[in-house]
């Protein structure tokens, strides 16, 4: 794993106490063996977790699909996909969604925990982590494995921009494909809902924009079964087809 950014002192102490407490989840920082026949890769710094043992999103990070069981249910998910064309992008503004990064979205894990999800995501897949003074919540530094590039990424709060949260199944591409008909309580699920985002560079996310699976997929080729996983995980969640081309790709990420 390649390394850039700038190198800096270990932080907090209690870091591993504040990503229990965000994730509620128990184990993350342990050996990461995967339960027999769930195809989980051994997580990456000992914390990433494959999509096929975190349903939810409240584990961290993307840790790579393995072996020929977990690609057999990786395909299974992906085949029940519905497909449809892309929709116009007539309409389409952020603010649908609600406001960034809003802590009172209904109905999706992390919510109304005093804590923006932005800052949400970054405890709970930063590691390192140190916080503006008198806050547990606001992440001012921390390192980050990003999944997309298989980078380590030093990160400054100065350089806000260096790890962008990307949203795994776009919003203007979710707005395409059906959630300009939903209620307003739906998008602003899917804009906070921790199983669609992930802190990722920011160089790679600019890239992505609101592509789907067949124009763009993570440099790593490592991840890219995962991220198929998880953009299906998302769509099956929200009830939303995918396009034909997308769905191809994605099961060939996964050995289809």
């Amino acid at each position: 794993m390649r390394r850039h950014g700038r190198i800096r002192n270990g932080w907090a102490a209690g870091a591993a106490l504040a990503l229990a407490s965000v994730t509620g989840c128990e184990g993350l920082e342990g050996d990461g063996a995967a339960p027999p026949g769930d195809g989980g890769a051994a997580p990456a710094a000992g914390r990433a977790v494959s999509p096929l043992r975190n349903p939810d999103g409240t584990a961290p990070g993307l840790a790579p699909v393995t072996g020929d069981a977990g690609e057999a249910s990786a395909r299974e998910l992906i085949e029940g996909l519905k497909t449809k064309g892309r929709g116009p992008k007539t309409g389409y503004d952020r603010d649908e969604f609600g406001y960034a990064w809003m802590d009172t979205a209904d109905g999706v894990p992390l919510a109304r925990n005093g804590c923006d999800t932005r800052n949400d995501l970054l405890r709970r897949d930063g590691r390192d982590l140190r916080f503006r003074a008198g806050s547990d919540c606001v992440v001012i530094a921390m390192t980050l494995d990003d999944p997309y590039t298989g980078t380590t990424i030093e990160w400054r709060k100065q350089e806000a921009a260096e790890v962008q949260i990307d949203h795994v199944v776009p919003l203007s591409y979710s707005w395409q494909m059906g959630s300009s008909r939903w209620p307003q309580s739906k998008r602003e699920q899917i804009a906070n809902d921790v199983l669609n985002l992930l802190p990722v560079q920011g160089r790679a996310n600019s890239a992505k924009g609101d592509s789907g699976p067949a124009a763009w997929l993570p440099p790593d080729k490592r991840i890219r079964c995962a991220y198929a996983v998880r953009f299906a995980q998302v769509a099956v969640r929200y009830e939303l087809p995918v396009t034909a081309p997308d769905k191809a790709m994605m099961l060939k990420q996964c050995g289809g």
